[in-house]
């Protein structure tokens, strides 16, 4: 049984002042690296971030906008690894208690990494559908669901990023970044609308594209899932999600890339970056590699967003392109 829609506003350019307040308390701004492949392409390299995601950001922003009773009562959240990460980290710093549910088949290195923190681990489902409808489900009673995607303050956090190039690059550019929930290609589309010549590109892992297919039809409707290297990207949408909406009406241009795109781009961020980047991490540059990113005249930035990955599936990769 599907559950119903939950009732979620859109966040404002207020949301995302008030973010950059909360995550500027936390994090320092992540740097943005001139790349080989050609003149003024950029990458905004938040895998470096405390937690090796950029998802630390929107969690942040989402602890920090709580009332003093919830934050008291706990939150509880779901995630593929990498928002789950951004919670704990968050809520350990703020004190706040909080349940993390992720699927039996989540990344071993991700898994790994949140057992690192005092939270409440649950694995629960065998993708992140069915972890997230049962987060949904035990929230309540005073908890604070917080969605990785389908919230306005961790929407407001993820444009934070942009806020950052706001500082580091002078426009007019193109910003690209991975699509899964939405939120972060969501909250920099609302960020651009503050400014003059800055675009957005979208980029979903061809075997995930819930985003695209509800823009292409104008409502939610679950999608296949395929297995994907971009794990983190993967899984359909809570029904009434309004990162769509947002998309639809701010971002500029949404493409995908397949697995073997995926690897590509996973491989020239390690022999040309010295970067470890996971799968999800490496979609925007791997679009890019690919041809689907039009410059149209402006410069390119690409949002490397995570690097947590287990040093195997790693391994595999790289040993791949030799």
């Amino acid at each position: 049984m599907v559950a119903p829609a939950r009732a979620i506003r859109h966040p404002t350019v207020d949301d995302l002042d008030r973010a950059w307040r909360a995550v500027g308390e936390y994090l320092v701004p992540t740097p943005l690296l001139v790349t080989g492949m050609a003149a003024d392409t950029w990458l905004k390299v938040d895998s470096w971030q405390p937690t090796g995601s950029f998802k630390v950001r929107g969690a942040l922003a989402a602890l920090s906008a709580l009332d003093e009773r919830s934050k008291a009562a706990g939150v509880v959240a779901a995630s593929a690894g990498n928002h789950g990460l951004g919670v704990a980290y968050g809520a350990t710093r703020l004190g706040i208690p909080a349940t993390v549910v992720v699927p039996r088949t989540a990344s071993a290195a991700k898994v790994a990494a949140l057992a690192e923190f005092a939270v409440d681990l649950v694995q629960h489902g065998e993708d992140y559908d069915a972890a997230e409808a049962y987060a949904i489900s035990i929230a309540g009673d005073g908890r604070a669901f917080i969605s990785p995607y389908n919230d306005p303050n961790v929407i407001a956090g993820q444009a934070t990023i942009g806020r950052e190039l706001s500082d580091q690059l002078t426009p007019p550019f193109t910003v690209v970044a991975p699509i899964g929930g939405g939120g972060l290609v969501a909250g920099l589309s609302l960020w651009a609308t503050t400014q003059a010549g800055v675009r957005v590109v979208g980029v979903e892992a061809v075997a995930s594209r819930a985003v695209s297919a509800a823009v292409t039809r104008g409502s939610i409707a679950p999608v296949p899932i395929a297995d994907t290297l971009a794990d983190g990207l993967a899984g359909n949408l809570e029904p009434g999600s309004i990162t769509p909406e947002i998309i639809a009406k701010y971002t500029q241009a949404l493409t995908a890339v397949t697995e073997a795109e995926i690897r590509d781009g996973m491989r020239f961020l390690a022999a040309d970056h010295g970067l470890v980047v996971e799968g999800s991490g490496a979609v925007a540059i791997a679009a890019l590699l690919a041809g689907k990113v039009e410059a149209q005249g402006r410069r390119i930035v690409v949002v490397v967003t995570g690097r947590n990955i287990a040093l195997p599936a790693l391994a595999d990769v790289l040993a791949a392109g030799h």
